[in-house]
């Protein structure tokens, strides 16, 4: 019976996950780790599976808080230009 190979490899061990964990919440380094993990060809599948979910779940954080920001700017911006007597700039 063939077996593939990425079922021979041993699981990855409670202290490479916790470390794994750690890694990624250095700032920087942390998401460069996750998209090495993501892609790399030798990295155990299951983690770069969960590198991959990592690294989407941050990309829907960021794109949520560039939405809030920019509704947040908007409405300080309108609110702002309101409440200028823009007669003084003539």
């Amino acid at each position: 019976m063939n077996i593939p190979e990425e079922f021979k490899k041993p699981p990855v061990t409670l202290g490479d996950w916790i470390i794994s964990v750690i890694v990624t919440k250095i700032p920087l380094i942390g998401f460069i780790m996750l998209i090495v993990w993501a892609v790399d060809k030798n990295t155990d599948p299951n983690k770069a599976n969960w590198a991959k979910a990592e690294l989407i779940v941050k990309l829907i954080g960021f794109l949520i808080v560039i939405i809030f920001i920019a509704i947040i700017g908007i409405g300080f911006f309108t609110n702002f230009a309101d409440q200028v007597d823009w007669s003084d700039f003539d």
